[in-house]
């Protein structure tokens, strides 16, 4: 790796983009052992953005800022919040899989469950190469969100959530804003997962282009689409926001024994809103 700051970021997306083009890493496991993840996008913010101070004040205090996560990994190191850059990645799902979810009313489909289980094990691995690829090179990292104290604890604004958020990571590194259903609208479409890394390096932040954490939903924006309300089989969207214990009760119940069930393989997912919406693949409005 050059540690020339440009080049540096160019280098991240080179390894991320890598690793997700090895068949042998990211696969589906079913018949076709299809690609689960279609092209990624990745954006960079300085440990010390004033964004995830926000963070703390309107989700909880409990919430780590990029330094507080650092230093539990590393507390024998002396590092200041300007000496860190958080590597965030979205992994969008592919074109067969949302075809295949759009068509679906109450369930996930297989190749949607699959990408939520083997897809996410996918994801961590990822994590954890580009750790290992960053230390490898000299550059302290770590993935917050396989520390031992990464949890999940009670925000009074928004119920049970956790104390190093991937989507609220990605929103930072300037690679998409919410959507009605908390889901994350990204250039390639709400239907993805996100995945991040903290080092200790010096890489150019991605320009957030958005001025608002709601600029891309119809919703927010115009007060129209609502489809995600429709595509909700749980209920648990309305135009007051994202009821997350409903939809959580619905992922254990009835969805994780129907996966089991027609799949075979222990799984959840549901993805509905993700998928048969204006914002599925891209940012409403926008080429």
């Amino acid at each position: 790796m050059r540690n020339e700051k440009g080049i540096f970021s160019e280098c991240i997306r080179e390894l991320i983009r890598d690793f997700l083009n090895n068949p042998e890493e990211n696969r589906l496991f079913n018949d076709g052992d299809e690609r689960a993840w279609a092209d990624p996008l990745v954006g960079f913010s300085r440990g010390d953005d004033p964004v995830f101070e926000d963070f703390k004040t309107h989700i909880g205090s409990f919430v780590w800022t990029p330094l507080q996560a650092f230093s539990l990994g590393f507390q024998e190191l002396a590092v200041a919040p300007a000496d860190l850059t958080v590597i965030s990645w979205v992994l969008p799902q592919t074109l067969a899989t949302k075809e295949d979810n759009r068509r679906e009313e109450c369930y996930p489909c297989e190749r949607w469950a699959r990408a939520r289980i083997f897809g996410e094990e996918i994801n961590t691995r990822l994590k954890m190469y580009m750790v290992s690829s960053l230390c490898e090179a000299g550059h302290e990292a770590l993935c917050a969100t396989l520390l031992p104290d990464f949890s999940w604890q009670n925000s009074d604004r928004y119920g049970f959530a956790s104390n190093w958020s991937e989507r609220h990571t990605a929103y930072a590194c300037g690679l998409g804003t919410f959507g009605l259903c908390d889901g994350l609208i990204t250039a390639s479409g709400k239907a993805m997962r996100a995945g991040s890394v903290i080092a200790r390096i010096e890489i150019p932040s991605t320009q957030r282009p958005y001025s608002h954490h709601h600029e891309y939903c119809l919703f927010y924006t115009n007060g129209g689409c609502k489809k995600c309300i429709e595509r909700c089989p749980a209920g648990a969207i309305t135009e007051a926001g994202h009821d997350k214990l409903k939809c959580f009760y619905y992922l254990s119940d009835p969805v994780s024994p129907y996966v089991k069930n027609h799949y075979g393989f222990d799984g959840y997912g549901c993805g509905l809103c993700q998928t048969g919406v204006p914002c599925e693949s891209g940012i409403p409005g926008k080429k």
